[in-house]
């Protein structure tokens, strides 16, 4: 039987490096997005062959992600066989993934896309220089926002401006009526957490400020050798340009700080209708394609 437990900060200890090992395809593969959504997925792991396993519970079903590590995932995953309910379910596969496990297991899983876990990736240059026609839009919102707010300024979060980036969001999630929205309440309850351990998460942010009052933030890190990913991004609706603008200034500064990475992986949709046309809007340059895996029906897996 696998020792599951509830995921914590000390277990940075051992994740990150096994995370450092493997090959990062999404942004669920990533420390601080498994603790800060521990309690609305209500994330285990454990620690098989210096893998990382992770499960989750959704619709009352527990879901694992494939095994994050380096070496022969087989093992591994007879662990999860052994110890897993008999239709047993992986979410979050990569196509490699999805093409490694029918492999090892020929014809007994049914596999499908699961296009609300989709990641949105974009190139760092792009999201920076924001050149060509499809994003002329864009380029228009920011010039209004520089037209409207002459005395503007962008600062990256630090202990002294959190607090503001605190009280901003608690407005933000009024406005947006985030009590009516289960989606936007888990994530203000995983934002909570960003914020918390912020530092030990070794999270890095930036907002846009309009003379005293900070209208928009940002927070993320690195999530690869090419990648960055941006974990939440927050911006007031009445400030015309507010969120191109906080988009493209951070954009910068990633630019600048670590000048070797190639993209941003902005996570997923979620299956919201305005997160997703938010984010087609600045046309990825790819999609990180996610697969789930299901047990056939009456298929059994270990003999």
């Amino acid at each position: 039987m696998l020792n599951f437990k509830k995921i914590e900060l000390e277990d940075k200890e051992w994740i990150i490096p096994i995370l450092k090992e493997s090959v990062i395809t999404g942004c669920h593969q990533n420390f601080g997005n498994l603790f800060a959504w521990r309690d609305i997925n209500n994330t285990r792991v454990a620690n098989i062959n210096n893998f990382l396993v992770a499960k989750q519970l959704v619709n009352g079903k527990d879901v694992y992600l494939y095994p994050m590590g380096k070496g022969d995932v087989k093992p591994v995953i007879e662990e999860i066989i052994r110890s897993a309910d008999k239709n047993l379910i992986f979410a979050g596969l990569s196509h490699d993934e999805m093409i490694e496990l029918n492999e090892l297991y020929p014809g007994k899983f049914i596999y499908d896309q699961v296009r609300n876990d989709f990641d949105y990736i974009y190139l760092l240059e792009k999201m920076v220089s924001l050149k060509g026609k499809k994003l002329h839009r864009k380029r228009n919102h920011i010039s209004a926002f520089l037209r409207n707010n002459p005395v503007w300024s962008f600062e990256t979060i630090t202990e002294e401006n959190k607090a503001e980036c605190i009280e901003m969001n608690k407005k933000w999630c009024i406005e947006s009526g985030c009590k009516d929205d289960e989606s936007l309440m888990d994530e203000n309850c995983a934002t909570k957490y960003f914020f918390k351990y912020y530092d030990e998460l070794e999270l890095e942010g930036g907002l846009i400020r309009v003379e005293d009052k900070i209208v928009a933030y940002t927070i993320g890190e690195v999530l690869s050798n090419d990648t960055y990913v941006l974990h939440i991004e927050k911006a007031f609706k009445d400030v015309q340009g507010a969120y191109p603008m906080i988009n493209q200034r951070f954009a910068s500064w990633i630019k600048d700080k670590y000048p070797h990475l190639i993209y941003i992986n902005r996570e997923e949709d979620m299956g919201s209708e305005g997160l997703r046309k938010a984010k087609l809007s600045y046309y990825p340059d790819k999609m990180a394609i996610k697969y789930r895996a299901v047990t056939k029906k009456n298929y059994a897996l270990h003999k």
